[in-house]
């Protein structure tokens, strides 16, 4: 098929370049960079401007700070305060432009890293979610970033081995209302936003440009001589494909939520094998019929869950209490504490739903779901012409 392709030219970083779009950052990557000026702060006295911080793959990302304040202590403990304003980039997020500050005040030793929500924060109120109810919606990503850099600055003002005991509130300006915008409301998160990312950076999707740089992902596999390429939901799931299959980066396509745009476009110009892998609540509308798996124009379909948890053996009680799951994740953890493999189930779904949109081309497909934290939930062996 023709020469390897120099690196860099394919894979996720290649599709994002195309696009000619400009990244941004999560919440969660404004949170850790006012969180760990505020704390330098409160041990130091002066604000950081702009703060550093290092996200999880290596960046290291600066913020200037829009707002800054320090509170001697009084009647009680000191407090440093300090905000960013979330630059989301070419993307169409509903926070950008968002101020996103952090309160820090110091707690006894040996009490570590508590998180409050703040205003225009939400709350956890039902369960399903990666965090238990009553927390604040900071995502476990955010939350661990978060104490990373705190206990940097800890050992910065204090010398090796010290920790952060403090308590640290985040807070989103006008949070409460731009929720209502979003789908935390109906998840059960409640009086604001939820921090999120997994990688600190918000990669932009234009319709047009994300489906055309997947195109252009097929056509460097292909000429680089890849027979085996992976259509991967995110990061964290293009990490999984990569231990489980040791792909090259050039046979990475992002698909993000586009899994109509890639298996449309392989069906033109086959590869022998085609792994997607992603979320398994991203996976379960694929499952369910749905090519474009963004949360605005597709839902996860419980109703269809609770049967394909029938199909596996399920009994009438159980497939009620799937059918009013809160979420995704929550159905799965219910099948499986009753021995349910509707994780499988899914993949095996997803992958013959992807089989009907290939229509015969000689491309064998596979499935894999997984969770939030990167764990294998479901599995679908390659099947198609190219295996039979």
């Amino acid at each position: 098929m023709g020469e390897t392709q120099p690196k860099g030219t394919g894979g996720r970083s290649a599709q994002l370049a195309h696009t000619g779009l400009r990244h941004g950052w999560t919440t969660g990557a404004c949170a850790t960079a006012a969180s760990s000026a505020a704390y330098a702060a409160l041990l130091g006295g002066d604000f950081p401007d702009p703060v550093t911080i290092t996200l999880p793959k290596g960046q290291t990302p600066s913020f200037a700070l829009a707002v800054e304040e320090l509170t001697a202590a009084g009647a009680g403990p000191a407090t440093a305060m300090a905000g960013v304003v979330k630059d989301a980039g070419d993307d169409p997020d509903v926070t950008h432009g968002a101020l996103v500050r952090a309160t820090v005040r110091v707690l006894p030793a040996g009490s570590g890293v508590v998180f409050r929500a703040g205003p225009g924060v939400g709350t956890v109120t039902r369960p399903g979610l990666p965090l238990d109810v009553g927390e604040p919606a900071i995502n476990p990503v955010p939350r661990q970033m978060i104490r990373e850099h705190l206990a940097r600055v800890a050992e910065a003002y204090r010398g090796s081995g010290s920790t952060a005991d403090v308590e640290v509130e985040i807070s989103v300006d006008h949070g409460e209302e731009i929720a209502r915008s979003t789908w935390n409301p109906r998840l059960g998160i409640l009086g604001g936003l939820s921090i999120l990312g997994t990688t600190g950076i918000v990669v932009p999707y234009s319709c047009s440009a994300w489906i055309d740089s997947i195109r252009r992902g097929v056509d460097v596999a292909r000429a680089a001589g890849r027979r085996h390429v992976a259509g991967c939901t995110g990061s964290t799931s293009e990490k999984v494909a990569v231990a489980l299959h040791h792909l090259p980066e050039d046979a990475l396509l992002d698909m993000g939520d586009f899994a109509g745009a890639v298996l449309k476009y392989i069906r033109r110009h086959p590869v022998d094998r085609l792994t997607i892998c992603g979320g398994f609540a991203k996976l379960s509308k694929l499952a369910a019929g749905h090519l474009d798996l963004h949360s605005a124009r597709s839902q996860v379909d419980k109703g269809f869950l609770a049967e394909l948890a029938r199909q596996g053996g399920a009994d009438e009680a159980l497939a009620a209490a799937v059918a009013e799951a809160n979420t995704g994740l929550a159905t799965l953890q219910l099948c499986a504490a009753a021995g349910v493999p509707l994780g499988d189930l899914v993949a095996a779904t997803a992958r013959d739903a992807s089989l009907a949109v290939l229509r015969g081309a000689p491309v064998a497909v596979d499935v894999i779901c997984i969770d939030r934290a990167g764990l294998v939930v479901g599995r679908a062996e390659p099947h198609g012409p190219s295996t039979t």
